[in-house]
């Protein structure tokens, strides 16, 4: 029986749900293969409480790595204390596929000598091998990859996994750090959230973006309205309308902004141009707003509304007022 290591990434002491994500993978594996999910949690004083949220999601075993040098992501101390647990023999490992989880799933490979996969989006596990598929060029294609590591190394891409609930014991466990936190030569001293009071498009089942054609920057008001009528949703933006100063960059979606996988993605006067289509094609279900019906968003939407964004968009957030309240 082979166990399972999966890093649930947490943010300001908040547990992510791409570390839900990430446990419900490898519990979704350990059950294939007889093993134990073994979770690992890195934080500041505090952190060994998000531990029963894990055991809900699969984990059977929760590390907890906590003090005040790991309040602050340790790029070099995570690395080296993920490598060392993963030495004493797992079948996998999963991480997200987050800035963070980037930066440390290559670290930890680095460290292992073994190969790894990013920004996954399916996982087969037979035998001795594990096939994984990844988009690339942009989200053109898709591209099939054979892991034949003795530990397959996956990084999820967010959306890809839905975090479900199946309860084990969560047995919790208190790891030291492979190396001094002292010694190492990378060190974050703050970590300065944006506005926390909205919900992150990352972690947001559904998103309402807005593109050009909403004309102007007031004009988002409307997209604000229908995300708030959803309840929730978060809003984001295309990179012509970040550039223009009508929402904040961290706002933007696509091949230089964020890449999502929501539930739902709603495209309101977004054209569909190549660069924003890499960033959301693998939404769930897209549905497009555009007065141009030979717009290219229309060619990668499930539904699609040909209309002007300014009339469609109030009626819409109306709809789902109603819907609500009917519920």
């Amino acid at each position: 029986m082979a166990n399972i290591f999966a890093f649930a990434e947490t943010r300001l002491g908040e547990l992510r749900r791409a570390g839900l994500e990430a446990v419900t993978a490898a519990r979704r594996v350990a059950d294939q293969t007889g093993g134990q999910v073994h979770a690992m949690l890195a934080g500041g004083p505090g952190i060994g409480a998000l531990a029963p949220k894990l055991a809900a999601h699969g984990a059977d075993v929760v590390l907890v790595l906590e003090g005040d040098a790991y309040a602050n992501y340790n790029p070099e101390v995570l690395a080296a204390t993920v490598a060392a647990r993963l030495a004493s023999g797992y079948r996998a490992a999963f991480f997200a596929a987050s800035a963070q989880g980037h930066d440390q799933v290559a670290r930890t490979a680095a460290k292992c000598k073994l190969p790894y996969a990013s920004d996954v989006t399916e996982f087969v596990f037979a035998g001795d091998s594990v096939t994984v598929k990844h988009p690339g060029y942009t989200n053109k294609i898709v591209q099939t990859f054979v892991l034949k590591a003795p530990v397959a190394i996956i990084s999820l891409r967010a959306g890809a996994v839905l975090p479900v609930e199946n309860a084990k014991a969560g047995t919790v466990e208190t790891i030291a750090p492979a190396i001094d936190p002292a010694t190492a030569r990378v060190k974050v001293t703050s970590t300065e959230a944006g506005n926390r009071g909205k919900l992150d498009l990352g972690e947001a089942p559904v998103i309402i973006a807005g593109g050009r054609g909403l004309k102007e920057a007031a004009n988002f008001a409307l997209v604000e309205n229908l995300a708030a009528a959803f309840g929730n949703a978060a809003v984001g933006a295309t990179r012509a309308v970040t550039d223009e100063g009508w929402r904040p960059h961290s706002d933007q979606i696509g091949q230089t902004g964020r890449l999502v996988s929501p539930d739902l993605y709603v495209a309101c006067g977004i054209s569909g141009a190549i660069q924003h289509l890499a960033g959301m094609r693998t939404s769930k279900c897209i549905v497009a707003i555009n007065k141009d019906k030979e717009a290219p968003i229309f060619k990668v939407a499930d539904y699609g509304i040909v209309g002007d964004v300014m009339e469609v968009l109030p009626a819409l957030t109306e709809a789902v007022k109603a819907a609500k309240a009917g519920a």
